[in-house]
């Protein structure tokens, strides 16, 4: 069976690395309780961390690990279609020589990170309901702007997406006693 090449960007690897392993992991929380026991949150998954091995070798080979490092100088996010794995949107994070170069032989290591968008896409905005025509206002606790907590979600995420301080939005919730511990459904305002 052959497999597709390799494909970053704009560059297509002349014949796929030796090897490549992916790193998926999951971030949890631990709370210490009373008697010596602790409550564990999931804080949702993290980037995948993709990592390999490749060589380059013939005559150029020193001129196509420079292509290579050509791509990884442009910086930002780009889609990186491997050969196994899913097709993903990632950075090219390191690039490493294994060996000294020669011209027609280039052993190297790489990494990719996948660009995880699902904070943010589960980000949603919440305002309080304004009291109808002669209707009595809210109390004011409950006016503002609210964000409804996603699996996954920091209390320091959720102030970064508003353009807030950690500090900023604790001072809004007095109720929330441990910036770490914030629930799926909790109501946190950000306004």
């Amino acid at each position: 069976m052959e497999l597709t090449p390799m494909q970053y960007k704009g560059y297509v690897w002349p014949h796929n690395p030796r090897t490549y392993t992916i790193r998926y992991q999951r971030k949890v929380a631990v709370h210490k309780i009373p008697f010596g026991r602790c409550a564990m949150q999931d804080l949702g998954l993290t980037r995948r961390v993709m990592t390999g091995e490749g060589e380059f070798y013939g005559p150029g080979a020193y001129d196509e690990f420079k292509k290579l490092a050509s791509v990884f100088y442009q910086g930002g996010p780009g889609a990186l279609v491997h050969p196994v794995w899913q097709s993903a949107k990632a950075y090219f994070v390191d690039l490493s020589l294994a060996q000294e170069p020669r011209k027609d032989y280039v052993r190297y290591t790489f990494t990719f990170w996948e660009d995880f968008e699902g904070y943010r896409q589960s980000l949603t905005a919440q305002t309080a309901e304004k009291p109808a025509a002669g209707g009595t206002a809210a109390p004011a606790a409950s006016q503002g702007r609210y964000h409804t907590v996603s699996p996954g979600e920091t209390l320091y995420g959720i102030a970064r997406t508003y353009g807030l301080t950690l500090a900023g939005v604790m001072a809004l919730n007095p109720q929330i006693k441990n910036p770490n511990v914030i629930r799926p459904g909790q109501q946190v305002r950000v306004g």
